[in-house]
């Protein structure tokens, strides 16, 4: 099998060379990293089996539930991408793997065209044969991050940024009509002012959650990905994002070329950061979030946060 490197030299893959699902599986050296992917697994299957009642019955995945999934086709891998987690520079890299050459760094393609959709393939374009082939054999990975600390990067990305006008006609124009008294005419016209506690009590609503799928930027990952009915290989953290990203590339036979790029954003939402936002919650209305968040929260094995005072 001849495959392109980004570099654009042939590398010929030897016949019997290992699949990274067989590197991952049976490592050549068993390593402590192996181990603790095989750990965050058996959480995920644990979790999906005890909660097998409320994740309710098997139901069968339709193709419009396989959009997060991008496709790499030369390296066999599938990628799920969840906003919020680093998911702008994984698909810059996937970009590059699947480019045949045509990018080398992952951080000369600019931000919006990693996120232009005709740019990555994604499994709900094939037949369900080829779905399933690929499901099967290719390398499935996602990545997941602490889900209030997710939540409160979308909301400051989403709502406190004056450029995201889109966001606050489609989205702050209701909240601030649904969960403000005494709203003005000029903040139900721009909803560009939407405050934490109304973002939470509107995530909460139930009338919310009937109306349409929460928003990508603020679904759980349990939604996006469906790790109850797929099968991920790889559960790359947040918090360790480097030392995972370059585990998924090593294991693709792209490490040696190919490092995922890191750079501390200064703008990054951390802990202490979530921390305050969740002051003004009420207990009850924490509590109630939590619920919502609560599959992400035990199938990643995070913690309940030491901030929260739930009922």
């Amino acid at each position: 099998v001849m495959r392109r490197n980004p570099f654009g030299m042939d590398i010929c893959c030897r016949k019997g060379s290992r699949s990274p699902l067989q590197e991952l599986y049976n490592p050549t050296q068993l390593s402590n990293t192996a181990i603790l992917h095989q750990i965050r697994r058996d959480q995920v299957t644990d979790t999906c089996r005890a909660n097998s009642v409320s994740s309710r019955k098997r139901r069968v995945l339709t193709p419009n539930d396989l959009k997060h999934l991008v496709v790499d086709e030369d390296h066999e891998m599938i990628y799920c991408y969840v906003p919020k987690v680093a998911c702008t520079n994984w698909k810059r890299v996937m970009m590059v793997l699947t480019g045949r050459g045509k990018y080398s760094d992952p951080m000369e393609i600019p931000a919006n065209e990693a996120h232009v959709s005709s740019n990555l393939k994604t499994l709900n374009q094939y037949s369900i044969p080829e779905i399933n082939h690929r499901l099967k054999n290719y390398m499935k990975f996602l990545f997941v991050r602490e889900p209030f600390e997710r939540l409160v990067s979308a909301y400051r990305n989403k709502f406190t940024q004056k450029y995201n006008t889109s966001f606050h006609k489609r989205y702050g124009t209701k909240i601030v009509r649904r969960q403000r008294k005494n709203a003005t005419q000029e903040a139900l016209r721009k909803g560009d002012d939407v405050k934490f506690e109304e973002f939470v009590a509107y995530l909460i609503d139930p009338h919310t959650q009937r109306e349409e799928p929460f928003n990508e930027h603020w679904q759980t990952v349990y939604s996006l990905c469906h790790p109850c009915h797929i099968h991920y290989d790889l559960i790359g953290k947040y918090e360790t994002l480097k030392e995972d990203s370059n585990y998924v590339l090593q294991l693709a036979g792209v490490g040696n070329y190919l490092k995922f790029p890191t750079y501390a954003k200064s703008t990054r939402t951390t802990d202490e950061m979530t921390t305050e936002f969740f002051q003004n919650i009420s207990s009850l209305h924490q509590t109630q979030l939590y619920e919502v968040y609560k599959l992400d929260f035990l199938m990643f094995n995070y913690s309940v946060p030491s901030y929260l005072k739930l009922e």
